[in-house]
């Protein structure tokens, strides 16, 4: 079946998922689907949507509607982008600059991956208005240099995780093989056999033409090989990483700084004092810390903490409904990563083509049937929490309620 068709049968992000399992082989779906022990935190990210229902208008002439929003001084065409994945390469040949080709076309946002297996100067080659995520060491000087190398690549969006201290427990990776470096086994081989179209298209394909794909963005010099039976990557030096570290890079970068994976108003608030441009609320796609609040939730929060501030938030997002709830919870922006990661994977740039199309069109859909025209008139009072009542109108003829039932 060819790439046109296999898209014709996807119709939601979901489907990307599906689709992706018969492509890739375990070891890599595995490592692209799991979260971190028992998944607890993956799966409140997608039920807390469920706890808000809409209060649409209607009657409106909506037949001017836009999805544009400003952020950072740049208009895009809608208020969701392409939240950073690592490994991308290895779901799809060339995975960051295929990622970033169809963000740059569509005018939304991608943040590229520190832990990407191409070099940052390849991708902002394709797209000079990508974000890079970095995954900072705690040591001064690595840190300097690291970011002249970022800024000499012309990127001028500089994205701080700041939610992986350490390597988290992800023991859905040891039991469907995967590690980084990937290990060289029997089993590998079968899983790679097994699956032609990755092995011959992706992996060999990367091999043949690039040599074997290496971690190129953790620092200033190359990294760690994708596959070897000896090399471990290191994870210790993040654990240095402080307040301290953040008050520099503010100092020295020169451009917009976002932190991202903040749960905790305080933080927010401190990183605000910082001086960074804007925050992602994020537990890491589940990835981290188990158990971690879900974003959705602490969303209100962390805007109130952030007055003055952009918040913008990733996790558990599938629909054009998910991204409005957020925007009416104060989110200037929503991020999507594991189904662009999918759509890669099943059919290149045209695949990621297709997903952006279909979240884009079920936001313009559903802001139409929300009774809404521009993202400006979305607001809180459009949205009930299951525990919340509507009470009366008030002056302006808005929906008020009261605290709960």
């Amino acid at each position: 079946m060819n790439r046109t068709r296999k898209l014709d049968r996807i119709l939601s992000l979901d489907d990307f998922e599906l689709a992706a399992r018969k492509v890739l082989p375990r070891p890599v779906f595995g490592y692209i689907a799991g979260a971190a022990e028992d998944n607890v935190s993956f799966r409140q990210n997608r039920e807390c949507f469920h706890e808000y229902s809409f209060v649409p208008n209607v009657l409106v002439d909506i037949s001017r509607r836009s999805t544009e929003v400003e952020l950072l001084g740049k208009t895009y065409s809608a208020p969701f982008g392409i939240a950073p994945f690592g490994l991308s390469a290895l779901a799809a040949y060339r995975g960051d600059v295929v990622l970033a080709a169809s963000s740059a076309k569509s005018q939304i946002p991608m943040i590229m991956s520190g832990s990407s297996l191409i070099r940052l100067e390849e991708v902002a080659e394709t797209s000079r208005d990508i974000w890079f995520q970095a995954y900072l060491p705690g040591q001064d000087q690595q840190i300097r240099d690291l970011l002249a190398r970022v800024r000499n690549a012309g990127i001028q969006t500089l994205v701080v995780t700041v939610d992986t201290p350490v390597a988290a427990n992800r023991e859905n990776n040891i039991r469907t093989g995967f590690s980084t470096p990937l290990k060289p086994s029997l089993r590998l081989a079968w899983d790679g056999v097994t699956h032609p179209s990755w092995l011959l298209g992706t992996f060999l394909r990367t091999i043949l033409r690039h040599g074997v794909p290496h971690f190129e963005n953790n620092y200033a010099h190359r990294g760690a090989p994708i596959l070897s039976g000896k090399v471990l990557r290191d994870f210790s030096d993040r654990g240095h990483f402080s307040w301290q570290h953040l008050r520099m890079i503010r100092d020295i970068w020169p451009g917009h700084l976002i932190v991202k994976g903040i749960l905790n108003p305080n933080d927010a608030a401190k990183a605000c004092a910082t001086g960074v441009d804007g925050v992602i609320v994020s537990n890491h796609g589940g990835r981290q810390l188990d158990g971690a609040v879900s974003p959705l939730r602490m969303l209100p929060a962390v805007v109130d903490a952030c007055k003055d501030v952009p918040v913008m938030m990733d996790g558990g997002i599938r629909r054009g409904t998910d991204a409005l709830k957020a925007l009416a919870l104060g989110a200037r922006m929503v991020f999507i990563a594991r189904p662009f990661a999918y759509a890669a994977a099943i059919a290149g740039e045209q695949g990621i083509d297709h997903a952006i199309s279909l979240f884009h069109g079920e936001l313009s859909r559903d802001m139409a049937m929300l009774g809404i025209t521009s993202l400006s008139g979305l607001k809180r009072h459009m949205l009930l929490h299951r525990y919340e009542r509507p009470t009366y109108l008030d002056s302006e003829g808005e929906l008020m309620r009261s605290a709960s039932t």
